[in-house]
């Protein structure tokens, strides 16, 4: 079966690693990123973890030690250099208005991560895609990882995330790549974060008490799949610390739609046309009532559902949490302003963060890397 480009039928020896491993991750400080270190950091195979964020957060996990750098700008090949495997997250979703300032942190450096994870001899390369990826697909059935990865045209976040797996293709003949296809991924505390993103400020959060949420809106193909954002993080253990490449979908069950909503909330359906609610939140956006595109609608109606059995069979993957747990979770985040001690899931966006001294023993090495503080 062909997996999108994605060569998983390499010939070239499996990359295998000792308990010394150094793993080297962009856009650490994140709903995902915190995840993963979480993961690692557990696994006594992993030696050090170095996490890259243009702020340094006040928290320094174990095994970890923090690099203030932007993909954009940064000698990425110096602070790969010597790591074992590069875990690519960093990705900008926020100004939505400005697309340009958007491609150069997604797409251009997300080349620059992938060129310089070559340059610097690194053999393995952890990257994370999305459902967001795929073109228009089926709401009831889902698809493997040979569906194509045109994306939606409409989604600046789906045309970006596909630009970029095109660019990762001309790398694959240098180093095992593995592409994680996840869907929506939740965490509480992740909630401040994706209200900021993609609610804004003026929504009111108390309306996201279960006892408030009288009516859901059934609108046709209104049919997704959740991830809690801990199992993403073993996913991608999985996928460090093995041999796996090629592409996998992360997902978990049960799929949510309009009569799930209703089952969780007691809740009645109202049918509400596709093109009413497109056009409410394009008003909305327009008007900077809300930061998020109506895109990211059209991301929700028109990719498809995800088959996760290669992630299962290949990786071992499989989760723990339900994606109903997962989209409940956040929700009460959001009500309660659930968050974390790194810039992006802070509750504050002015909070300040620097560097916490730790005892050199307990901070991994970074030969040549400058040990200087940042501010968020």
């Amino acid at each position: 079966m062909h997996y999108g480009c994605d060569r998983v039928n390499d010939r070239r020896p499996a990359t295998g690693f000792d308990r010394n491993m150094r793993v080297v991750i962009t856009g650490a400080t994140g709903n995902v990123g915190t995840s993963v270190i979480e993961a690692l950091a557990q696994d006594a195979r992993v030696r050090s973890i170095v996490g890259l964020a243009r702020r340094r957060p006040i928290i320094v996990p174990p095994k970890t030690a923090w690099i203030a750098a932007d993909v954009t700008t940064a000698d990425l090949v110096r602070i790969f250099r010597g790591a074992d495997a590069v875990v690519h997250l960093a990705w900008m979703i926020q100004p939505s208005r400005d697309i340009e300032t958007m491609r150069r942190a997604n797409v251009r450096g997300s080349e620059r991560v992938f060129r310089a994870t070559t340059d610097a001899g690194v053999p393995a390369l952890v990257y994370a895609s999305s459902v967001g990826v795929y073109s228009p697909g089926p709401k009831d059935r889902r698809v493997d990882e040979s569906w194509p990865t045109y994306g939606i045209p409409t989604s600046t976040y789906s045309s970006q995330k596909s630009e970029v797996e095109r660019l990762l293709d001309a790398f694959e003949q240098d180093l095992r790549v593995v592409r994680l296809r996840k869907a929506l991924v939740f965490k509480r505390e992740a909630a401040s974060e994706i209200r900021r993103l993609f609610l804004g400020p003026l929504f009111p959060a108390s309306l996201l008490h279960p006892k408030l949420i009288r009516a859901v809106p059934r609108i046709p193909r209104l049919r997704f799949q959740a991830v809690h954002s801990k199992d993403v993080g073993q996913a991608y253990r999985l996928a460090i610390l093995g041999d796996a490449r090629g592409a996998f979908n992360i997902a978990a069950e049960p799929v949510i739609d309009p009569s799930e909503l209703a089952r969780m909330f007691g809740a009645w359906q109202v049918p509400v046309p596709a093109r009413v609610v497109r056009a409410l939140v394009s008003a909305a956006w327009h008007l900077r009532m809300q930061p998020s595109e109506a895109g990211w609608l059209d991301l929700a109606l028109e990719t498809p559902l995800l088959d996760t059995t290669r992630a299962r069979r290949a990786l071992g993957w499989s989760p723990r949490h339900s994606s109903r747990d997962a989209l409940l979770e956040i929700l009460e985040g959001m009500r309660l302003g659930s968050s974390a001690a790194t810039p992006p899931l802070s509750a504050s966006t002015s909070a300040s963060f620097q560097v916490r001294r730790v005892p050199d023993r307990n901070r991994p090495a970074l030969k040549g890397a400058r040990r200087k503080s940042a501010s968020g």
